[in-house]
């Protein structure tokens, strides 16, 4: 696949092989050994590089980006931060005055991140930085270094423009382009943010031979809303989900905050998340308790379906051979939508259990009752038998804690590493009981907790 992408301020053009990574490239192919590789699956950041392309500049992990996914856009590294003539950038100026780094290891990442978030006028350096793991240094000098680089201008060797391309066979610019192709070589593998797909080459050594890459489709692409909805096309990617629906539904951008890092929601998609069929997808459960509904093309035909409806079994969804997923429309009002992500660590962890209730009460009784969860299931599932048992009933503690019963006959949830089938069900009628008090203005979230 031959691929032009900006690298440090100087054009390249590569014949890539469709899965080589970024970072692979640029420590065997060109020298570039300062990216370093930590985990190999986007977890510590060590990698980080920034990305600029129409939509400017981002922060990604180097090791789950394919060359193909740069087609178009310009790449700078920890070699290309620095001025050219020696200068240094003000966020590493600001490591050095305030001691961020000790082995140095994961330092290069953590400036890249920083120099990322310098140039977007970033102040929320516990968001930028969360996706960077440190094991020496401590995050505090390094907070205060972004702290004290925040208000410094951005260098001008800094701003790249990307580079104008031609259209690529192996990343259609068009949707009609993309269903007719995909028909036609339905065991392809679809390629949007590769925050999935890029651990089936670095963990499971798979060869993906046939792929086509979606982030140059344009259709999918658009966000649209009209006074009742919020359109997503599928390769929206999740930074732009929680931008958007954070003046909406505030609770579930919340929630969107904690799923991967800064850099994963650069890359990674809502449709992407949707398709896969995770059962401990964070999207579904909040999208199911919305009523959203999916679309979905092949060739020339569309349809759409409840989303809830597209989770058939464990490792199986209603998508025929050579369909793809298109775009998501849910509403823009839910005011008592509320999305619980739990999960060993805070910030870039796979929920253990992820649970969202939409809830309506009329003069004292519940009205409707949409409850969705992840991580209790093959899929994630609603929780009809809990509806069931509020619907119709007061909103009081007694039908609350009736109802959380229900959850047994739900769900049969598994054991794994990431929690006992028996903690699982317990936290999903914790989190009835949670959702509950929230919604009668009593103190739930153990983050506000003072002493």
């Amino acid at each position: 696949m031959d691929v032009t992408f900006l690298l440090n301020g100087e054009t390249v053009q590569v014949d890539a092989d469709p899965t080589r990574t970024l970072l692979d490239w640029l420590r065997e192919d060109r020298a570039l050994c300062g990216t370093k590789e930590g985990c190999n699956e986007g977890d510590c950041g060590a990698c980080t590089v920034l990305v600029t392309d129409d939509d400017g500049v981002k922060s990604l992990n180097a090791c789950i980006l394919f060359l193909p996914q740069l087609h178009g856009r310009a790449v700078r590294t920890i070699e290309g931060i620095g001025g050219p003539d020696g200068a240094l950038h003000p966020v590493q100026q600001a490591m050095v005055d305030h001691h961020g780094s000790q082995c140095g290891f994961c330092t290069p990442g953590f400036v890249a991140a920083m120099a990322a978030g310098h140039m977007r006028g970033r102040t929320d350096h516990d968001d930028v930085l969360a996706g960077n793991l440190c094991r020496c240094t401590g995050y505090a000098p390094i907070i205060r270094a972004a702290e004290a680089a925040q208000s410094q201008p951005v260098p001008d060797w800094m701003i790249d423009t990307p580079p104008k391309v031609g259209p690529a066979v192996f990343a259609p610019e068009n949707l009609d382009a993309l269903a007719k192709w995909y028909a036609a070589h339905p065991d392809a593998t679809l390629v949007a943010g590769a925050t999935d797909v890029g651990l089936w080459v670095t963990k499971q050594l798979r060869d993906l031979s046939d792929v086509v890459f979606l982030n140059r489709c344009k259709e999918l692409l658009e966000v649209k809303e009209d006074a009742q909805t919020l359109y997503f096309g599928a390769a929206v990617t999740m930074t732009t989900v929680l931008e958007k629906v954070a003046a909406f539904h505030p609770s579930y951008a919340e929630m969107i905050r904690r799923y991967g890092s800064e850099h994963v929601r650069n890359a990674a998609t809502i449709g992407g998340n949707i398709a896969n069929g995770s059962p401990i997808g964070d999207n579904p459960p909040a999208l199911i308790a919305l009523g959203a509904t999916l679309h979905l093309r092949h060739d020339s035909k569309t349809r759409e379906l409840p989303l809830e409806e597209f989770f058939i079994d464990y490792g199986s969804q209603d998508r025929g051979p050579g369909e793809l997923v298109t775009g998501v429309t849910l509403p823009k009002s839910a005011p008592d939508l509320r999305c619980y992500k739990i999960s060993k660590r805070f910030d870039q962890d796979i929920s253990a259990v992820c649970g969202c209730f939409n809830i309506t009460v009329t003069d004292g009784l519940i009205t409707e009752a949409r409850i969705a969860f992840g991580g209790m299931a093959g899929t994630p599932l609603r929780a009809k038998a809990v509806e069931a048992l509020l619907v119709g009933k007061p909103w009081s503690q007694e039908t609350i804690t009736q109802a959380a019963a229900g959850f047994a006959v739900d769900y049969a949830p598994m054991s794994d590493m990431r929690a006992s089938a028996e903690y699982r069900l317990h936290v999903a009628q914790n989190l009835l009981h949670r959702y509950f008090g929230e919604r009668e203005g009593h103190a739930t979230n153990v983050l506000e907790v003072t002493s």
